[in-house]
């Protein structure tokens, strides 16, 4: 039945049990399911953390029979205008739920309503609170209008633990006989960052031509390298080794297919993460600093060959600077 499916949907949760992480979240959605009294709420988080999962294992447990009947999805990135809210949410929301006191419909992607579609929105919650609960997820809760917050009961999730992705992308590998070295895993735990649906994709892609899989091919999948690679980047940078730190640059972008922002934010990434012994911290800020300017040049269209070589010939003039 599951044959042919993305493995994310593939092992998606069936039960609020089966949720990843969330421990205090989760334990409140059952009580929710356990005494049938659910209020309109608002999932706010980083995208593959696992909001959509929970909503819908919510209304599983609540629906058992009725399912596709109570339950609407719909995401606000593809139909965020008011005629969404004012022709395909109204239209389910005035309707009687089957064998259930109420429906839900979940919203995806909020934030990305038009200001309009929010006030409809707005309005639609109030006038049809009796059938319907509404549960909407969003990346940046600041962008929805203040009465649609307060009308909502706010549940953040945080992004995944790496034991937590380590675990379910065993399982996964398990069951789908994928042989993992622990390098790969390590990998895969690196390049998804507690993003489980990013972790489950990777996996996926990889295993597509070799059952076995390696750190390499996780890294040169998903865009990223390995972080013992970036690291000898900047530490050639930082000891005045402008040459080497650009062909080092050259291999990053060719080998592993990185884009200029990429490239900007695993340097980052590692830079913030390496020992104060190794970068001081008042170097850190200043390299911080020369970061965030040379990605907002390459954000606005600036060539990214040539800021990403002027970003690391100003690694090496800070560094004499701190000498």
């Amino acid at each position: 039945m599951n044959e042919g499916l993305p493995w994310i949907e593939k092992y998606r949760p069936k039960t609020l049990k089966e949720v990843v992480g969330h421990g205090e979240i989760t334990k409140k959605l059952e009580e929710y399911a356990k005494n049938r009294s659910v209020p309109n709420m608002l999932f706010a988080g980083r995208a593959g953390i696992g909001k959509t999962s929970a909503a819908i294992a919510l209304a599983k447990e609540l629906f058992p029979k009725s399912f596709e009947q109570n339950f609407l999805e719909l995401n606000a990135s593809d139909a965020r205008g008011i005629d969404v809210v004012r022709g395909t949410i109204k239209d389910f929301a005035r309707t009687l739920a089957f064998d259930s006191s109420f429906k839900i419909i979940f919203l995806d992607e909020s934030d990305a309503l038009t200001q309009d579609a929010q006030q409809a929105l707005r309005r639609t919650m109030e006038k049809y609170s009796k059938t319907c609960r509404f549960i909407l997820s969003c990346n940046f809760s600041s962008k929805l209008i203040e009465p649609i917050q307060s009308r909502c009961v706010v549940f953040r999730f945080k992004s995944l633990p790496s034991k937590d992705v380590e675990k379910k992308i065993l399982e996964v590998a398990e069951s789908e006989k994928v042989e993992l070295e622990k390098s790969a895993l390590d990998a895969i735990v690196y390049v998804s960052e507690g993003d489980m649906r990013k972790a489950i994709n990777v996996l996926q892609a990889a295993s597509s031509a070799d059952k076995k899989i390696s750190d390499k091919e996780v890294f040169s999948i998903s865009s990223r390298a390995n972080p013992a690679e970036i690291k000898e980047m900047i530490t050639l940078a930082l000891s005045g080794k402008f040459l080497e730190a650009r062909d080092k640059l050259d291999y990053l972008l060719y080998a592993y297919g990185m884009s200029g922002e990429d490239v900007i934010g695993q340097l980052y990434r590692e830079m913030m993460n390496s020992d104060d012994t190794v970068i001081p911290l008042k170097l850190k800020a200043d390299l911080a600093d020369i970061i965030g300017e040379y990605d907002f040049r390459l954000v606005e269209g600036a060539s990214e060959r040539i800021q990403l070589e002027a970003m690391l010939a100003q690694f090496a003039k800070h560094k004499k600077q701190h000498e």
